[in-house]
C-alpha cells in the first residue's frame, strides 16, 4: 500500500511520469469502488492501448495464486475512473472471456514475455478486462495553455514509448500489439487535429486577428502530418519493422518541431485567455 501511494502521489504530480519500477512503462490510475467497503480505492497500473476508446489492464497480481482487489471490485461494479496523466476518464470495464481474452493476453505476452511469466506462476487463468471510455475526457489543467502542453506532452511520451518498442522487439515481423500502439496514436493524433482545426484555431483567428499567418502554418502542417500518418498506416499493413521505424522518426521529427512552433504561438494567448 505504502508503495502504491509513492507512486500514485508521483503520478499525479508529474502528469502520469513516474521512476523506479514503472518508469517508461504505460502506466494509468484505475479508482474503483471497493466491493465490500463502497469506497474509493486507487491502484496504478500498466495498460495496453486498444484503439481510441478502449484500454486493457491484466490482473496478474504478480502471478499471485488470487486475482487483486480491483478485479473484485470491477466485477462488483464495472464503473471506474482512469487517470492517464493528461485526461480523467470514466469507464466502464468488461472481463474478457474465451477465444478473445485469450488472443488480447498473447498480444501482452508478444510485447513482454514477463507476462507468461506470470501465468506460469499461478493455477488461476490471469483476467483481462478491458476499460471502455463512456464519457467526454476531463482536463485537470489550470489554464488553456497547460491543457496544450499536457496534450502535446502525451503524444511526445507514446511515442517516446513507441520507438522503444520497435527498437527492442528483436523480431522478424511486427507485432499486433505494436501495430495496435502505433494505430492507437496516429487515430489521437488525428483527433486532436481535426479539434483544433474546426474550434480552436477558428475561435483564435476570430478573437486575435494578428496570429493568422501562424494558424494558417499550423494548419499546413497539419496536412503534411496527415500525410505521414497515412504513410505510416501503410508501412504497418506491411511486414518490414525496419520501414515502420524509419515512418515513426520521419513522423517524430516533423511533429516535435510543429507542437514547439505551435507552443511558442499559442500558449500565451491561451494563458492570457
Amino acid at each position: 500500500m505504502d508503495f502504491n501511494k509513492q507512486v500514485i502521489d508521483e503520478f499525479r504530480a508529474n502528469n502520469g511520469q513516474v521512476g523506479g519500477y514503472f518508469e517508461g512503462a504505460r502506466l494509468l490510475l484505475l479508482t474503483t469502488t471497493g466491493a465490500r467497503s463502497g469506497k474509493p480505492h486507487t491502484t496504478p497500473l500498466g495498460y495496453l492501448p486498444d484503439g481510441g476508446e478502449r484500454m486493457l489492464v491484466i490482473a496478474s497480481a504478480g502471478g499471485a495464486p488470487n486475482n487483486p482487489a480491483w478485479y473484485h471490485n470491477l466485477k462488483a461494479d464495472p464503473r471506474a475512473t482512469v487517470e492517464t496523466g493528461v485526461f480523467v476518464l470514466d469507464v466502464e470495464a468488461e472481463v474478457l472471456e474465451g477465444a478473445e481474452r485469450d488472443a488480447a493476453f498473447a498480444r501482452a505476452v508478444e510485447g513482454d514475455p514477463g507476462w507468461a511469466d506470470y501465468q506460469a506462476k499461478t493455477t488461476r487463468t490471469i483476467p483481462v478486462v478491458t476499460l471502455r471510455v463512456i464519457g467526454p475526457p476531463r482536463v485537470g489543467a489550470p489554464s488553456g495553455g497547460a491543457y496544450l502542453k499536457l496534450v502535446h506532452d502525451g503524444f511526445r511520451r507514446e511515442l517516446a514509448l513507441i520507438r522503444k518498442e520497435l527498437s527492442g522487439s528483436g523480431r522478424p515481423g511486427l507485432g499486433v500489439q505494436l501495430r495496435i500502439n502505433c494505430l492507437t496514436v496516429c487515430q489521437g493524433l488525428h483527433n486532436h487535429h481535426t479539434g483544433e482545426d474546426t474550434m480552436m484555431f477558428p475561435g483564435l483567428a476570430e478573437r486575435h486577428p494578428s496570429l493568422a499567418p501562424a494558424l494558417k502554418r499550423l494548419a499546413r502542417e497539419h496536412e503534411r502530418i496527415a500525410v505521414l500518418l497515412e504513410e505510416l498506416k501503410q508501412a504497418l499493413s506491411g511486414e518490414d519493422p525496419l520501414k515502420v521505424r524509419a515512418e515513426i522518426e520521419r513522423l517524430v521529427d516533423e511533429l516535435e518541431a510543429h507542437l514547439t512552433y505551435e507552443e511558442e504561438q499559442l500558449i500565451p494567448i491561451l494563458d492570457l485567455a
